[in-house]
């Protein structure tokens, strides 16, 4: 019926119950309430009924109302006719197990974003030397048309206009550059 009929050693250090708190009481109290509400323990009893044998990970509740993550495995217990008289049931806490699993995941995951970082660099500065040496190109052309054409005020000025978005796209490619490079803008 899922009720605790006996308890050792182990059983007391894990889920910090002494064996005159513990006897008697349903084991569903090792649950968390959302798990009990959803019928979670009395599943895997009769998951356990009827295979002979059930296994569960997740989280359960230690006397103090602490939660563990643990690995449980409940296994029926038949007398010489095949009738049910009760389960066995050990509980492991992998607790750290899980923590250095999520820790590991985490760091893959950063591992993963700084690796796109990296790529986004070097594509970016890249892309900046290329862009760079056309506007090397521009501004040579430019500063050479300037020095040939008439001193007429409308082409002097759209000579300039070009020379300002040139030099706004050099701009744009130092701050390019410093992001490739991983550095911060300090322009002198």
């Amino acid at each position: 019926e899922g009720h605790v009929a006996s308890w050792n050693i182990g059983a007391e250090r894990v889920k910090g119950y002494r064996r005159d708190q513990i006897l008697g009481q349903p084991s569903s109290r090792f649950y968390p309430p959302e798990d009990v509400a959803r019928g979670v323990p009395q599943a895997l009893l009769a998951r356990a009924a009827a295979e002979g044998r059930a296994r569960s990970e997740g989280w359960r509740i230690r006397r103090d109302g602490s939660k563990f993550w643990a690995d449980v495995v409940l296994t029926a217990l038949r007398d010489e006719h095949g009738h049910l008289s009760g389960f066995a049931k050990v509980t492991r806490d992998l607790t750290e197990r899980k923590e250095a699993a999520e820790a590991l995941a985490l760091a893959r995951e950063e591992l993963s974003l700084s690796q796109k970082m990296e790529a986004i660099g070097r594509l970016t500065g890249g892309i900046a030397h290329d862009f760079n040496n056309l506007l090397m190109a521009i501004t040579g052309s430019l500063e050479l048309l300037r020095k040939h054409i008439p001193e007429d005020p409308k082409l002097l000025r759209l000579v300039d206009n070009a020379m300002q978005g040139a030099q706004r796209g050099a701009s744009l490619t130092q701050r390019m550059l410093a992001f490739a490079r991983r550095q911060e803008l300090k322009p002198e």
